[in-house]
């Protein structure tokens, strides 16, 4: 019984995760501290249950500093082609660097076109 509610709870966890970032998503553009703040009560969220954060969210958060990034405005991303293709995502506000390749969709594009 308490395995259940446990998962009940992760489940219940990783829901209010994924609207809370949603939300910070819509929100930052016109209100900055308030997108930063669900981004920051998601992540805590996360901590307080042990739910993972979706794979397609984990990349808004800096590994430095751990503040939640906003493509153009607290973040940069750059592609390169050179050696592994790869995206470039810098924090603005402490400078941390992260690669993220893209091979594998640059392969399913190519054999697409094929």
């Amino acid at each position: 019984m308490r395995r259940k509610a446990k998962e009940r709870e992760k489940d219940l966890a990783k829901q209010r995760i994924t609207r809370l970032l949603r939300l910070a998503d819509e929100v930052y553009p016109s209100e900055p501290e308030l997108g930063l703040r669900y981004g920051e009560l998601a992540r805590r969220l996360a901590l307080r249950t042990k739910a993972r954060i979706p794979e397609q969210w984990k990349w808004r958060y800096c590994r430095r500093c751990g503040s939640f990034l906003y493509p153009g405005i607290s973040a940069d991303i750059r592609t390169r082609d050179r050696r592994l293709p790869h995206l470039v995502i810098r924090c603005q506000l402490c400078g941390e660097m992260r690669r993220i390749p893209y091979l594998r969709e640059k392969r399913a594009k190519r054999a697409a076109s094929r």
